[in-house]
């Protein structure tokens, strides 16, 4: 049975990553990474690059253990992100993801390394392309953001492994935001949202007044908007009213094999957010660690036990 290490959203730091796969019992030797469990794997969430300063060591790193079949990894929102920023729309030729301030400013610490047409460029977006939006093994499932059974099922229904082509991936952009693989795509990678019933509202942490809320997607016990809602400041300006019916039923059940994301930059002790979910970013991307997750054996109950916290560094 292969045993494996699941590491989440890295951002560009890699001197968390190396103290995290040092911590781990991974080395870098001339024969290649080794680890003293010759078929231990590592299966990386997806989000390596931004923010951080080395985007362009983390990729380095993450390739090298994928190429000699020591991991697998899954497409984040960030590498989406860059394959829309970098790719133009056949028909106008402008770019999939648009060049404002906003988005320069959060991709910057990628461009800093990998400027637009450079070779090395190519050859990351190349690599990135590559990726699937899941995986799916025996013991256990992993997503960047969101697992939704009919979403996964029906992008396995157009994609068959995950994987985007260059058809599918323009579509993914749909600018005008109809088409059914930008809502797959914006889904899986970055989580579900829902409208509020009419008339209600929220106001977030930067006063923004909101007519949507993101999902607590793994939470099959919620039966409310309450119980539902992420990243709500005051539950209170939510209705406690019963959840439709389509909303509640497309939650992870109970009894689906253990799922792990990334994506939500938590803070505090790691918890399991269910007894078959865990979310292990917990903010590494700024001031927070690098957390893993030891899945030596997938048909063991998930445990915070199992959790491993690595050392936030600088």
């Amino acid at each position: 049975m292969t045993s494996y290490d699941i590491l989440p959203d890295i951002h560009g730091q890699s001197a968390k990553l190396d103290a995290a796969l040092a911590g781990l019992g991974w080395r870098r030797r001339a024969v290649g990474w080794t680890h003293p469990e010759p078929g231990r794997q590592i299966v990386f969430l997806g989000d390596f690059i931004d923010r951080g300063p080395d985007n362009r060591a983390v990729l380095k790193t993450v390739r090298e253990l994928i190429d000699a079949g020591k991991a697998r990894a899954i497409m984040g929102n960030h590498e989406l992100n860059a394959l829309h920023f970098h790719t133009a729309h056949p028909e106008d030729g402008q770019p999939l993801r648009a060049h404002s301030a906003k988005n320069i400013r959060q991709h910057q610490a990628f461009l800093d390394q990998f400027p637009p047409g450079d070779p090395q460029t190519r050859d990351a977006l190349r690599w990135m392309r590559g990726l699937p939006l899941f995986l799916e093994d025996d013991g256990f499932r992993a997503v960047h953001a969101c697992w939704i059974e009919g979403s996964i099922d029906r992008l396995k229904a157009l994609t068959g492994d995950g994987v985007l082509t260059e058809a599918q991936l323009i579509r993914a952009a749909d600018r005008a935001e109809v088409d059914e693989l930008f809502h797959l795509a914006e889904q899986i990678t970055k989580g579900p949202e829902q409208r509020l019933p009419e008339g209600r509202a929220f106001t977030d942490k930067d006063g923004t007044r909101r007519h949507h809320m993101r999902l607590q997607w793994w939470n099959a016990a919620a039966r409310t908007w309450r119980d539902i809602a992420i990243s709500v400041p005051s539950l209170e300006d939510l209705p406690d009213a019963p959840l439709p019916e389509a909303l509640s039923s497309s939650t992870y059940p109970a009894s689906a094999r253990p799922v792990f994301f990334g994506h939500y930059w938590l803070s505090g002790d790691p918890v399991l957010q269910t007894p078959n979910a865990l979310c292990l970013d917990y903010s590494a991307g700024k001031d927070g660690p690098l957390v893993s997750y030891d899945l030596s054996d997938p048909a063991a109950p998930l445990s915070t036990a199992r959790i491993r916290i690595h050392p936030a560094i600088s």
